[in-house]
């Protein structure tokens, strides 16, 4: 019977989980550890990053974008407490995130030593595992564990390893776990399906609001709200299930929303929740019947008081539901809402297409747009540049990440350092706020050092923009919201990038052309006029009054340009 180091049983089991890449920052209290990784350089990864923040960011990224459990790697102390920012992100959006962080020896657990933390407190809200290493035999089950349970729950799971146990032998025994991937999907309740089946096929105005819960079910989804003649409304984070241009897609709801999204949410006589649990209750129906589709029961009702809660995966619910209903023959609300969106294009591509210096926001994502691969993936950070993205970028088959539930600036740059790592052969499209991208700004030469061709596209106001306009919504003086100018471009140069800084309508398109052509990591420095996130023309005074509940009173502003579904449905009524 042959002997190993603990740590090397430890990466066996990763690699048996087929685990490729591991984000962090080496030191000295996980060094063992890493000594391991490095004698497996040809089968894991190690990405130094340079702040263990972007480490978690870029763990919870690649989790999101390939459905793999991402990996991040930390000291003890200081290095574990960076990466709480990520682990809350992934916590919150639902993505398996595996976490190595080292910690004191194990004879100076205790004893208040040098950077000594109680890392299992630390960290014990945002997993749904924690273990400390008790012994080196214990090492290689306990990370098997972590692993399945960071799927199991789509989570964090966090292994807390004192830097002596990864060095020390152990017996190469029979092993007392698997690493078998396993995994169920949930069937529903037939009475249920029958129940909310009823609900759909008496409904004469359906709306179907889709979440991440229903992306691996985009085929059903598409037939089912074609068989009933329903509008779909998706969730941010379920931006391109369908392409933006689908007949059936009416685009995002509430803040980052459309006009006929809003407008269709108010007259639907059923609203469909399939895989949401949607937050702003403010954007939803007063008292309109509901039916919910979701995997997990503690979403069912949670945010809306729902008629009909159906438990279990939406494909095979969507499956059921397509083959009994009937096609609905009266389509004259969702062709209204279908002329409603087009109306809608109309109305926003005069945003996109005008020509001023200043630049606006809008001419931005339309110079994007221009340049983006069909495959593309975009990082969108958090703030105004979220919804500008979310409200003129036209999805076709690219893929968005973004930090949804937890939106914590910053997201941006880890999520396309991510993405360049495990979709090399696909474009990434980073798009940032100047607000988030200095958060985190640091690591684009880590993009540099690993020869990631990812693209920076940073709207630059010299503000924490949406922080601004909440402040002057809710009636305060703005206050401290200005940002000190930096020339991105120059920082990209320093890096051993590629810097363009745009400061004239004119050189826009340009500059997006000459970085889609670069095999270097870009940033593109687009210098913006300081402008409301709101769509269509307005002015300061109704800017002041931004919020996500006073979005109802400015869509009604815009009456006369776009009239409101409802006088287009008079028949309806």
């Amino acid at each position: 019977m042959g002997h190993k180091l603990a740590g090397q049983a430890a990466a066996d089991i990763m690699e048996q989980w087929k685990i490729k890449h591991v984000f962090g920052l080496p030191g000295d209290s996980i060094n063992h550890f890493v000594d391991v990784l490095r004698s497996e350089k040809e089968e894991i990864e190690f990405i130094q990053v340079r702040h263990e923040e972007v480490g978690a960011l870029a763990a919870s990224s690649y989790a999101k974008l390939t459905g793999n459990i991402g990996v991040c790697l930390s000291i003890g102390g200081p290095g574990a407490i960076h990466l709480l920012n990520g682990l809350y992100d992934a916590k919150a959006d639902g993505a398996p995130v595996l976490v190595l962080a080292g910690q004191v020896a194990t004879e100076e657990l205790g004893m208040d030593s040098f950077q000594e933390v109680h890392l299992d407190r630390v960290f014990a809200d945002v997993s749904v595992y924690c273990e400390r290493v008790s012994s080196p035999e214990s090492l290689p089950d306990l990370m098997n564990q972590a692993i399945r349970t960071a799927y199991a729950k789509k989570g964090v799971s966090v292994l807390i390893i004192p830097d002596d146990i990864p060095g020390q032998k152990i017996k190469d025994t029979i092993k007392d776990t698997s690493s078998i991937p396993a995994a169920t999907i949930a069937a529903p309740l037939e009475q249920d399906v029958k129940t909310g089946m009823e609900y759909v096929h008496k409904a004469q105005r359906p709306v179907i609001l889709a979440g991440t819960g229903s992306r691996h079910a985009a085929r059903e989804l598409e037939a089912f709200a074609e068989k009933i003649a329903a509008p779909v409304i998706f969730t941010l984070p379920s931006k391109g299930i369908f392409p933006d241009r689908h007949p059936h897609n009416l685009g995002q709801l509430g803040q980052i929303g459309t006009k006929p999204a809003y407008e269709a949410m108010e007259e639907a006589d059923l609203l469909i929740m399939i895989g949401t649990s949607f937050p702003y209750r403010d954007f939803l129906p007063d008292d309109t019947p509901a039916v919910q589709i979701d995997a997990d029961p503690a979403q069912i009702g949670k945010r809306y008081p729902v008629s009909v809660g159906i438990v279990g995966d939406s494909n095979l619910v969507l499956k059921q539901w397509n083959k009994q209903l009937p096609v609905k023959e009266d389509r004259t609300f969702l062709e209204e809402c279908q002329n409603n969106m087009k109306n809608w294009w109309k109305h926003i591509e005069k945003d996109e297409v005008e020509a001023t210096t200043p630049i606006k926001p809008p001419q931005v994502i339309a110079a994007l747009q221009k340049i983006a691969d069909d495959d593309a993936i975009l990082s969108v950070d958090v703030g105004n540049v979220t919804v500008w993205t979310a409200r003129h970028f036209k999805m076709t088959n690219q893929k968005m990440i973004i930090s949804s539930w937890m939106a914590t600036m910053g997201c941006g740059l880890p999520g396309a350092i991510a993405s360049g790592i495990a979709e090399p052969e696909r474009q990434t499209i980073a798009v940032c706020g100047d607000g988030g991208f200095t958060m985190v700004m640091h690591d684009f030469v880590t993009a540099v050092k690993y020869k990631l061709p990812i693209i920076v596209v940073i709207m630059n106001n010299r503000k924490i923009g949406m922080i601004k306009y909440e402040q002057e919504s809710i009636g305060h003086l703005e206050y401290e919201t200005d940002l000190q100018d930096i020339d991105f471009a120059q920082f990209a140069k320093a890096c051993g990038g590629e810097g363009y800084r745009v400061l004239k309508h004119e050189d826009l398109q340009p500059a997006f052309e000459m970085a889609s052509k670069s095999n270097k990591p870009v940033i593109i420095d687009c210098v913006i006029e300081d402008q409301p996130p709101l769509p269509g023309k307005i002015n300061f005074e109704q800017a002041a009054g931004y919020s996500k509940h006073v979005m109802k009173k400015f869509f009604k502003k815009h009456e006369a340009e776009m009239p409101p579904l409802r006088k287009a449905m008079k028949r309806l009524f």
